[in-house]
């Protein structure tokens, strides 16, 4: 292959054909070998000729220039150097003896020592943009007000032609009329000249004109002399680089080779014609040129082409063709060839695309199809989505809404996401299993935001699980005021003589170490920093308190945090030494940026004694009553996870948590799900979690645990209301939006009440998940399938409705809202619904109605459809119970509970009337759960368990003063929302409880007395009688490292969970592996005559659960189908006596939202349950949102009227159909009063009484 010399030689090809393997790999780093200049390795190539003929050879490609911001177009071109010597020979400057340096805003004493002529402050943002401020001192102008003194006049480039229309491009290449107008500038205002204005400016100065022609040749008459380097894009910064070769090359004699890198990259069709202008400057002038480009126009006007292909990779790598253009176009295996043919005759480049038809068919671009789904229960079903619709899939507890919504819809979803990701990703995150599906269609991006188990860890909060923390550090980093923590003194710089006094005092007698700090608790090896020093003659480094030989250096563990510091200097602190302390304190200060530290010599390797035996000083950070020094502050000082916040007594977590230390996370399932021991308020940091050094940063007034000990609707006021100026709204630009945004979306999902330093553990299933939901709202997707499982739970009618409103905005953005529910207004708010059943289990799973709410009332297959077009009356049974009198002679028997005042409680006295079916309702955060479960229920407990020890009088009273008529309360049990657990060998029997006694029936079975087989052999918990293969389990996990999981049954045992000679053993002709895939319907028959096993099983049938197996994994339930079992666990409890010797104890039960995850067939079967208990004596106290339990309560018991600070008192209380006659303060009253009106039976309701049979006599 031949290049001619002397002429422009464009290489093309199509993309991959080694145009630039040619180019730069072999012939710019050959040539730089041979002409004596260090180069990589040339490719392989057997010889260059004609290399002798060549000056140099020269690349110029789109790398950046330089990072430094005082890099500029003027100085790069070397106009700068003369510019700085015409204001040096200017009268003024003589005068005062300024010298071109003293214009230089790289060095000298001209520039502003506050910014160091950069003119500005840069500011690291972390996680958000970088801020970049003008300078108080100079506003931005580089220089000392001194210097811009001195004036240069010249015509006004700002007036006359070359202000209008595109005379800035003309000028560019031919230098206009400028007026005479008289104008004097500063060097300041010369830099803000754009070079065409400069050179009018400069047109009495051919030097200046000379060096700032070749910016204009090349098209960049637009930058500014003064632009930073950096700020160019890669086309403009290639440019320059030309510009910079036309300057230089006068001084040449001819003969150099430049070689371009598709200089059009970034270049308008005008822009090309300059510079190819350029490229002739370059020819004339005697040099050669070689161009990889692809622009047809450069590539026609080129003197010769080297064609390379004929296609991309193993197929190209050969010249097709060179020659000068017009041999290419007769080269027909060319694929520049016919280009170039196809622009000659004017026709198109490119082939048409074809005009897109709309979508029609299966309609995949309006709406998901999941097409023959048999995931779990479903059975062969479509189901259709409309893609930027509200959709609500329902149905009965335990029909397949949860599949079709999470394991389907979710999982694909996310699944097709990590597809795309390289097998490297993909192990690192452990994709869903591909669903039991046979297609899907039309699946955008998919977020889930569901009700996970695990609220969060010890060390998270309200704020930092919606970022909200993330800002509030950054703003008290960037704008809070430091405070010594032992003084209250703001912190003030300190001097280095004031610190060479401090060491005197201190370390007075003692042989110290000076230590210039050079890294602060930042990850990575620091290889080049180890040879920087080594650079400047130091030997070791202070690696985390040990020293550490720079060469050779040890390989640093990358993933933690490392403290570096440079050993200046060792010394004894003698006052006869004070010259050599100054000396050595000075070089730690200048090598660590105003930072030097103090270590005793020989103090040991970094622990935390030796620590805290070392000073730190800084020459801006000191408080000036004590003279303590500090580091500037950094993020982590204000994080609960980070060693150089937390308090360190707690660590993080603002408890006393005995046994939690440094190496704990908080995340621990031993300090969250399963701690049992008790949490005190941390003693040394009062709950706020942080080190005293943090909590002493104040901005406005206040430290940073004070803004999260607000509620939501505090905080939110309180930054709405900010206002800030200058150089504080800058830095605080970018934040306070995003605060003000996130505290805004808390409020729209009702967690107004809710404090900012809330602990995770703490939050209820319904509060964590509208915090995801806030969150999710304020990243402002669009385009997106958000998929969430029952978001109303938790929450007062009131609120539900501005949770709906929330939902709504989320469509209106353009995103698919997929809901599981059973809320009735979510239903009918919905744009579709989606209902699966008939029934639940083997009995569910098809889909038995999907369309529009008016559609779904329609179809009398769908029990949903039914129960909307029929709901409930109210009550249910014939009469409600009587709540006599509650005061005087004849009063009912009660739980009076006064002076409560837990948390927002207001000193209440409440009175809650015995055997009877009690509801307690309020807004969220109204202090509901307050008053039943930590006031009403543990003192109870407390009580009662006393009482067995004979201490009952002496159990002092929590959070109130007394709770009288509790001797009539026999015991108390409670149904919570905590899961039932995540293991597989957890199932419906084992939970409840009877399984212990069908092992017992086995046990004694003659096969098993024979063989010597106790209750523990037929356990897949204990090993013996498990099989051993799969530890009882049943299946096989199978890791498939980067792609997902399988499991599969157990080859040994088939699934059955036991060892064969377990198997051996049969009762009733079953063995304990058929016993355990009974369904309760068939397990209540067959358990008929054992009354223990026979009770809990006619209790799951009762509340709907007829249809599970008593082996059914928990993992696989539904979270509907476990509170049930819950509540099926505690009252299997209340069992009455099969002698009936004794009565039965009077059973206080408390119950959390039992409606959650039922369907409303399902809640009328726990009304009836609920109603059951009452009958048989016991007193039932719910804590619920649901109107048609509130509708069916007794007595209802109504806090308010807001959440938090605005709640904690009773607004109203007695009867549902007295509370719905309350006008004001209670928002329940008055959703109730519109509920009865339809749903009621009784006169006063309005709706026509339900006829009731009169009772005989």
């Amino acid at each position: 292959m031949e290049i001619p010399l002397n002429r422009l030689v464009c290489v093309t090809g199509v993309s991959g054909s080694g145009k630039s393997t040619l180019v730069q790999d072999v012939c710019y780093n050959a040539l730089r070998k041979l002409k004596g200049h260090p180069a990589d390795p040339p490719g392989r190539h057997r010889a260059i000729t004609g290399h002798e003929a060549l000056d140099d050879v020269v690349l110029v490609d789109q790398s950046p220039i330089g990072k430094t911001t005082r890099s500029n177009p003027a100085s790069y071109v070397g106009a700068f150097d003369a510019i700085r010597k015409r204001y040096a020979a200017e009268p003024l400057a003589r005068e005062r003896g300024y010298t071109a340096g003293t214009f230089s805003f790289n060095a000298g004493n001209g520039r502003c020592p506050t910014c160091g002529g950069n003119g500005f402050e840069h500011v690291e943002m972390q996680f958000l943009s970088d801020v970049y401020l003008r300078c108080p001192d100079c506003d931005g102008r580089r220089y000392r007000p001194e210097i811009l003194e001195v004036k240069l006049p010249g015509p006004d480039p700002r007036r006359g032609e070359q202000r209008r229309g595109t005379a800035a491009r003309a000028g560019a290449r031919t230098p206009g009329r400028v007026t005479a107008a008289s104008w004097t500038a500063s060097i300041a205002e010369v830099l803000e000249l754009t070079v065409t204005e400069a050179r009018a400016f400069f047109a009495d100065s051919p030097e200046v004109v000379r060096a700032l022609d070749p910016l204009g040749a090349v098209g960049l008459g637009y930058l500014k002399l003064g632009q930073p380097v950096p700020t160019l894009s890669g086309g403009e910064a290639q440019r320059l680089k030309l510009a910079g070769h036309l300057v230089r090359s006068r001084a040449a004699d001819g003969g150099t080779l430049f070689l371009f890198d598709e200089p059009t990259t970034g270049l308008h069709f005008d822009d090309i014609a300059t510079l190819l202008q350029a490229f002739q400057r370059l020819l004339d002038q005697g040099h050669s040129l070689v161009v990889i480009e692809h622009n047809l126009d450069v590539i026609a006007a080129a003197d010769w082409i080297i064609d390379l292909g004929p296609e991309g990779g193993a197929a190209g790598g050969t010249v097709v063709w060179s020659g000068t253009p017009r041999d290419v176009v007769r080269c027909r295996p060319s694929h520049t060839g016919a280009a170039l043919r196809a622009q000659a005759k004017g026709g198109p480049q490119t082939p048409r695309i074809a005009a897109r038809k709309a979508v029609t068919g299966n309609g995949a671009g309006t709406m998901i199809r999941i097409h023959n789904a048999r995931e779990h229960n479903l059975k062969n079903v479509d189901v259709q989505l409309p893609r930027g619709r509200f959709t609500v899939v329902t149905g009965v507890s335990g029909s397949g809404k949860s599949t079709v919504a999470f394991d389907i819809l979710f999982a694909e979803g996310q699944r097709r996401y990590l597809e795309s990701l390289n097998a490297y990703a993909r192990q690192f995150v452990q994709p869903a299993a591909r669903p039991d599906v046979d297609a899907i269609f039309g699946i955008p991006p998919t977020v889930a935001i569901e009700q996970r188990t695990s609220r969060g860890g010890r060390k998270s909060t309200v704020a930092t699980m919606t970022e909200i923390y993330h800002f509030l550090r950054l703003l008290f980093v960037k704008l809070g005021v430091q405070h010594c923590p032992d003084c209250g003194i703001p912190i003030r710089p300190q001097t280095p003589e004031a610190i060479v006094a401090r060491i005197l005092k201190d370390y007075r007698g003692r042989r110290v170490q000076v230590l210039a700090p050079l890294v602060t608790g930042r990850k990575g090896y620091y290889t080049d920093l180890a040879k920087w020093a080594g650079a400047k003659g130091f030997d070791t480094l202070r690696v985390d308190g040990t020293n550490t030989p720079t060469e050779p250096w040890p390989r640093l563990d990358r993933f933690r945090e490392h403290d570096i510091e440079l050993p200046v200097g060792e010394l004894s602190v003698r006052a006869a030494d004070e010259a050599t302390l100054r000396a050595l304190v000075e070089r730690a200060i200048a090598f660590g940026k105003g930072m030097v530290r103090i270590a005793p010599a020989g103090a040991g390797t970094g622990g935390a004694r030796a620590r805290r035996a070392e000073a730190l000083f800084s020459t801006a950070r000191a408080c000036p009553g004590c003279g303590r020094s500090f580091a500037e502050p950094d993020p982590r000082l204000f994080s609960y996870n980070s060693s150089r916040g937390w308090c360190p007594q707690c660590y993080g977590t603002g408890l006393a948590l005995a046994g939690f230390d440094a190496e704990q996370s908080g995340e621990e399932i031993g300090w969250n799900e399963w701690w049992e021991g008790e949490t005190a308020v941390c003693s040394a940091c009062a709950g706020q979690r942080l080190c005293p050094e943090a909590l002493a940063v104040h901005f406005q007034g206040r430290s940073i645990a004070a803004f999260t000990a607000l509620p939501v609707a505090a905080a939110e006021r309180a930054f709405r209301a900010l206002r800030l100026a200058g150089r504080e709204a800058a830095l605080a630009r970018d934040i306070l939006p995003e605060l003000r945004g996130r505290l805004a979306f808390l409020k729209s999902v009702g967690l107004s009440y809710l404090s900012l330093d809330r602990a995770a553990p703490t939050l209820s299933g319904g509060e964590a998940q509208r915090i995801r939901l806030a969150s999710q709202l304020g990243s402002n997707l669009r385009g997106v399938c958000y998929i969430l499982d029952e978001p109303t739970i938790g929450l007062h009618p009131r609120d539900n409705r501005m949770l709906l409103d929330t939902l709504e905005q989320l469509e209106r953005k353009g995103n698919t809202v997929v809901v599981v529910e059973h809320d009735e207004e979510t239903i009918r708010r919905a744009s579709h619904v989606v209902d699966l059943g008939p029934g639940a289990g083997v009995n569910g799973g098809s889909v038995v109605a999907q369309g529009t709410v008016q559609a779904l009332m329609r179809n009398p297959r769908s029990v949903t459809g039914r129960l909307l077009a029929r709901p409930l009356r109210h009550p249910l049974m014939e009469t409600r119970r009587p709540v006599p009198q509650m005061r005087g002679r004849g009063a009912a028997p009660a739980l009076t509970v006064t002076g409560a005042r837990l948390h927002n409680l207001r000193n209440l006295r409440v009175r809650i009337p015995l055997e009877r079916l009690v509801c307690v309702t309020g807004v969220s955060g109204s202090g509901k759960s307050t008053l039943v479960r930590q006031v009403l229920r543990e003192n109870l407990q407390r009580r009662i368990a006393g009482g067995r020890r004979g201490r009952a009088r002496t159990t002092p009273w929590l959070s109130c003063r007394e709770i009288a008529g509790w001797e009539a309360v026999g015991r108390v049990l409670e149904v919570d929302q905590t899961p039932i657990g995540k293991t597989p060998r957890s199932c419906p029997a084992t939970y409840v409880g009877f399984w212990d006694a069908i092992r017992r029936l086995f046990a004694d079975t003659p096969e098993a007395r024979l063989r010597g087989y106790g209750p523990s052999r037929f356990s897949f918990n204990v090993a013996g009688g498990r099989c051993a293969a799969c530890d009882g389990q049943g299946a096989k996990r199978i890791e498939m490292s980067f792609l997902p999981d399988v499991t599969v049954p157990c080859e040994a045992c088939g699934g059955a969970r036991f060892a064969p000679e377990t198997l051996a053993v049969r009762y009733k002709d079953h063995t304990i592996a058929e016993v355990l895939s009974l369904s309760v319907v068939e397990a209540a028959a067959f358990f008929a005559v054992h009354p223990r096993i026979h009770h809990a099983l006619r209790l799951l049938e009762d509340v709907g659960l007829g249809y599970l197996t008593l082996g059914q994994r928990s993992p696989t339930l539904s979270g509907g189908e476990a509170q049930r079992i819950k509540l099926v666990t505690e009252l299997s409890k209340a069992r009455p006596d099969p002698g009936g010797s004794r009565a039965p104890a009077h059973t206080l039960y408390v119950l959390d939202e039992p409606t959650i995850g039922l369907h409303m067939a399902d809640v009328e079967k726990l009304i009836r349950v609920l109603h059951r208990l009452v009958t048989a004596g016991n007193t039932v106290v719910v804590i619920e949102h649901n109107l048609d339990v509130v509708a069916e309560a007794d007595w209802v018991i109504d806090l308010g009227p807001e959440g938090g600070a605005g709640g904690g008192r009773i607004v109203a209380q007695g009867t549902p159909e007295q509370v719905a006659k309350v006008r004001s303060g209670s928002h329940t009253g008055r959703i109730l009063r519109e509920f009865l009106k339809t749903r009621g039976n009784g006169p006063e309701t309005g709706a026509p009484p339900r006829r009731v049979a009169r009772k005989k006599k």
